[in-house]
C-alpha cells in the first residue's frame, strides 16, 4: 500500500544556534489512522504538529497545528466505535 499521509513536526532544539530556524520533521504513512496516532504522540509531547495527504491521494487534506487536537480527538472516537464493531459485529 502507497504512503497517502504524512505527520510534520518541529524538531527538540538542542544548544544554541546562530541563526533562528524552526527545524522540523516529516514522517509518512499508509493510513490516516497510522498518521493520527503518531500525530497523537507528538502532540502529546508539547510538539507542534501538521499532518495532511501526499500529492496524488484524494480528496487532499492539510490540518494545520490549529487544527490537530480536533483531528486527534475525532480520531478517538473512530477508534472506540471500530472496538465496539468488532466484539458485537450485531451491532
Amino acid at each position: 500500500m502507497p504512503q497517502t499521509w504524512y505527520v510534520t513536526f518541529e524538531v527538540q532544539k538542542r544548544g544554541t544556534l546562530p541563526k533562528r530556524r524552526s527545524p522540523r520533521e516529516t514522517r509518512t504513512f499508509e493510513s490516516e489512522a497510522e498518521a493520527r496516532t503518531f500525530a497523537r504522540e507528538k502532540f502529546n509531547e508539547g510538539l507542534i504538529v501538521f499532518a495532511g495527504t501526499l500529492n496524488p491521494f484524494l480528496p487532499r487534506r492539510l490540518i494545520p497545528s490549529s487544527g490537530i487536537s480536533s483531528w486527534i480527538e475525532q480520531g478517538r472516537g473512530d477508534e472506540v466505535a471500530g472496538h465496539d464493531a468488532k466484539r458485537d459485529p450485531e451491532k
